[in-house]
């Protein structure tokens, strides 16, 4: 497992979260498990982000792509009914670009959520999850001004405005956890026997370790429209948010 590689599957989503079509070979296909491919541009979930959904393209026919399933390699869901190109087989890939786009501008704009409240208010992440365009995101933050809603929709808005770069790299382990604040959660969720962490940094703003996809800078997300907040316990805080289109 890793950063490039997910069993026998090459990652290329995380090399370019960009790439929506590319040329692939079939590993393995069980009616029951699902399809494995040597080379794979679908994220397939994690850390509150939602898998792609997309198709395969082979001999003229087309397998749709519901979800992904982890184990010790990275199972593609067909959509019931949908026939399985057989193990061998060259087809291309495609995510489906809507829902990608919406989900790598909102994870941003969760970053950027996440970066405002942790300056400004010093708090921690205790949960979050989102689909294309809303998401919801848990703060440790027992005391909040009565402006809060307010305040923190036009803070996130004037980081999206400031057009802060969305930079990726990938760092060892040790030099990782050695950044000031790069667990932004309550409980460190770095898997221990990963050697590598992959780093999401909205320049100026925001670093933290991160294995979803994002946009290339803050501008790319859009206007953030904070919902609500509401009281999930006496210390935490939830956050919904939207994107205005």
């Amino acid at each position: 497992m890793g950063v490039t590689h997910h069993g026998r599957t090459h990652r290329l989503d995380l090399a370019d979260p960009t790439l929506r079509e590319w040329e692939c070979t079939v590993l393995h296909a069980d009616p029951e498990q699902g399809i494995v491919l040597d080379r794979s541009a679908f994220y397939p979930g994690g850390g509150g982000q939602p898998p792609d959904h997309g198709v395969l393209l082979w001999q003229g026919v087309q397998t749709r792509i519901a979800g992904t399933r982890k184990g010790d390699d990275l199972w593609l869901i067909p959509v019931e009914g949908d026939p399985l190109p057989p193990a061998g087989t060259a087809v291309t890939g495609a995510v489906e670009d809507d829902r990608r786009t919406r989900l790598m501008r909102t994870h941003s704009g969760l970053h950027v959520l996440c970066g405002v409240v942790f300056r400004d208010f010093g708090a921690l992440v205790t949960g979050g999850n989102m689909e294309p365009g809303e998401a919801r995101m848990d703060f440790n933050l027992p005391e909040v001004p009565s402006d809060f809603k307010s305040r923190i929709e036009e803070l996130v808005n004037a980081e999206v405005a400031a057009d802060r770069a969305v930079a990726v790299r990938v760092l060892p382990r040790d030099e990782a956890l050695a950044l000031p604040d790069i667990i932004r959660t309550q409980s460190n969720l770095i898997p221990p026997e990963e050697q590598e962490v992959r780093i999401v940094d909205i320049v100026g703003l925001d670093v933290q370790a991160d294995g979803g996809t994002h946009v290339a800078s803050t501008a790319q997300i859009g206007k953030v429209q904070v919902v609500k907040v509401e009281s999930k316990g006496r210390a935490n805080r939830r956050v919904r948010v939207r994107l205005a289109d």
